[in-house]
């Protein structure tokens, strides 16, 4: 038994300034039952040995122990973990018609639970159901299913076998009628498993054990001088999974890339990209010309730099992939989709853009202008024009104006007959004949020459 005494003093002053001492003494008794176990105290198994009370149970006791205690470890398999336990061997391999087979057997072996009344054939008890009458259209609508093959059709059916209506049923869409291995062979091509049909069943297969994929031994403090250098062999870099990149070696990454002409695909996915390294290069790609896919994924930029990283696109329009998704902040909300969407419709050199947007609007959009683009660079392609750089760029479009007026200001000037050029006028056209080349003149002049 424990007891606790709780001595209170109380004071009180009166404006006498004389203190009146009261004094009230208080005692709580607390009765505290332990915890027992077996009649015996908790504190009292603190020094038993757990190992030595086990090796003196039984092989029966144990089993009974096991029985009551619930191993708590998702690395055991079930098998070892319930309370349920078969003492009857395997019978074998599972055949899916015994089993079948002998559960119908069961149930037309067991008998009927008795019945409080008797049946009687004949005899109604009740309320009998009468379905209601069909309305006009909906037997309009039955008669019209039944659709009429002809013999060809109905006699290749009839002939077919079972693996080949399986294969036609995983063509139409019937998923539901087969399993995944049925429907995946018929799919691919690959040919029906033996002996499954119908009632097949699906049976688990090994996981494939893949090796472990390689770690990325670039070195970044050689590439960013190789960059630097503008070594023209460099034209891939992959940064990939190397989290070891400080900010300084960033930040020379990005200065060297400004004036970079060689280099073409950039990878820093899951390198610890931050939104003040992502201004950086938001910077470089302003002034690099030559870059043509970037990918900064798996980093730690906000959707604010992300739309920053997107503008400066625009500047050189030379970047055909960017790929920025699995950032930070996996919702980029409305306002920053739409802010990318109107960016990335105005890029006439875009191709693919990896990034999550969760508005149906600025998707099609996006997806409906990459299209676009990837016409035009078909047609570009076709014509010998070249689809990518400073005839996209919105700065020189001015310049780019300028330049095509001037063309056909020259092309006017060409129309115009030259003076020596030889002139046969005719009432249908005029037939300009170029002026005899140098050889031409020579050979005129050997031949009107006198001999010497």
């Amino acid at each position: 038994m424990d007891y606790e005494e709780t001595h209170t003093v109380t004071r009180k002053s009166t404006t006498t300034f004389r203190i009146q001492e009261t004094s009230s003494s208080t005692t709580t008794k607390t009765i505290t039952t332990p915890a027992k176990l077996y009649g015996k105290d908790l504190g009292a198994y603190d020094d038993v040995d757990v190992d030595e009370l086990l090796a003196q149970l039984s092989p029966e006791e144990i089993t009974m122990l096991a029985k009551e205690v619930d191993p708590d470890d998702s690395f055991l398999p079930p098998s070892q973990r319930t309370n349920y336990e078969c003492d009857k061997e395997p019978t074998g391999p599972l055949d899916r018609k015994k089993l079948i087979d002998h559960i119908n057997k069961q149930a037309m072996e067991t008998p009927d639970r008795p019945e409080l009344e008797p049946f009687v054939p004949g005899m109604v008890r009740g309320k009998k159901w009468i379905p209601p009458p069909q309305e006009k259209k909906m037997q309009d609508a039955e008669d019209q299913i039944a659709i009429d093959l002809g013999d060809e059709y109905e006699h290749a059916l009839s002939d077919a076998t079972q693996e080949e209506i399986i294969d036609l049923a995983a063509i139409l869409g019937f998923h539901s009628m087969m399993n995944q291995d049925q429907y995946h062979a018929s799919l691919l091509n690959k040919g029906q498993p033996v002996g499954l049909g119908w009632d097949g069943i699906t049976k688990s297969s090994i996981q494939k054990i893949f090796p472990a994929e390689a770690p990325n031994n670039t070195n970044p403090e050689e590439m960013i001088k190789r960059i630097k250098d503008d070594d023209s062999k460099l034209v891939d870099v992959n940064f990939n999974n190397i989290k070891n990149i400080s900010d300084a070696q960033f930040e020379q990454l990005f200065q060297a890339l400004q004036s970079n002409t060689h280099l073409e695909v950039l990878s820093l996915t899951n390198t610890g990209l931050t939104d003040r390294t992502a201004l950086l290069l938001a910077a470089a790609i302003e002034r690099n010309h030559t870059l043509r896919v970037l990918n900064v994924e798996t980093n730690f930029i906000s959707p604010p730099v992300i739309v920053t990283l997107v503008k400066s696109l625009l500047t050189q329009m030379t970047i055909e992939e960017f790929r920025a998704s699995n950032q930070r902040s996996q919702v980029l909300g409305n306002k920053i989709e739409m802010e990318i969407t109107d960016l990335v419709e105005k890029n006439m050199t875009l191709l693919r853009l990896g990034l999550h947007l969760e508005f149906n609007d600025a998707r099609h959009r996006v997806a409906a202008h990459l299209q676009r683009n990837i016409d035009r660079i078909r047609v570009d392609k076709k014509d010998g024009r070249s689809s990518r750089g400073s005839f996209y760029r919105p700065q020189h479009v001015e310049e780019r104006m300028d330049e095509l007026e001037g063309v056909e200001e020259e092309e006017e000037e060409v129309r115009e007959v030259p003076q020596d050029y030889d002139v046969e006028e005719d009432p249908d056209n005029i037939v300009i004949r170029p002026p005899p080349s140098d050889d031409e003149d020579i050979k005129k002049r050997s031949v009107a020459a006198p001999a010497v």
